[in-house]
């Protein structure tokens, strides 16, 4: 297909299409002439990740770059997931957490990760966002409960679970596979919100009815 074809199969304005042809983020199409290029349905798939992870995930530029570098390299299957992840995380935020509520959130969340026996690096920027989060709502007056967290943990654990799960038994390919563990990320994370929004309106609606 040509770029026009591209543009409307992908939704991408074509001005964003070349400017992703000239960043690297797209591979250079097939050329016909010195002014002409065709493009296939790889081009068209690629379009819709890097559209889905500055949309959805709204990950920098300069982290989509980082994503699909990785994704394309021949790196081992799990280093090019942690990539991934790590673009995915957010960046630190600043939070308004005294010390002693940031040192007992680090601690509380230290004897999560030991209890769980997750393997995870101590400079993962997740650990870093959960840390953030207890403190705040330690300050708040709301962190301290211990078995909540393990709770969260729990499932977060068993969706984990099932998602690696689903990837290797549909998915042979390791380039694939890393690509479906990243999709799952950033799609999944919009889908569980959404469930969950909806599943506090129809739980809270049975709970407080007439209030």
């Amino acid at each position: 297909m040509r770029v026009a074809e591209l543009s409307q199969r992908s939704g991408v304005p074509v001005p964003t299409i070349k400017f992703y042809l000239r960043e690297g983020l797209l591979p250079g199409g097939e050329l016909t002439s010195p002014n002409q290029a065709t493009y296939g349905e790889h081009h068209l798939h690629r379009l819709r990740l890097i559209r889905a992870l500055i949309d959805l995930a709204q990950v920098p530029l300069a982290q989509v770059r980082e994503i699909l570098r990785t994704l394309d390299s021949d790196a081992p299957l799990h280093a090019r997931i942690g990539v991934a992840h790590w673009a995915l995380t957010p960046a630190r935020r600043s939070v308004a957490a005294s010390d002693a509520d940031r040192a007992a959130a680090a601690e509380q969340v230290r004897g999560l990760i030991a209890r769980r026996g997750w393997a995870v690096a101590e400079d993962a920027p997740a650990l870093v966002t959960l840390v953030d989060t207890v403190a705040a709502l330690r300050s708040l007056g709301h962190g301290g409960d211990g078995e909540r967290l393990d709770a969260y943990a729990e499932a977060a654990e068993r969706l984990a679970a099932v998602e690696v799960a689903r990837v290797t038994q549909e998915v042979e390919d390791p380039d694939r596979m890393a690509e479906s563990v990243v999709i799952g990320t950033v799609l999944g994370e919009t889908l569980i919100a959404a469930l969950r929004l909806l599943a506090h309106e129809s739980i809270s609606a049975r709970a407080w009815p007439a209030r």
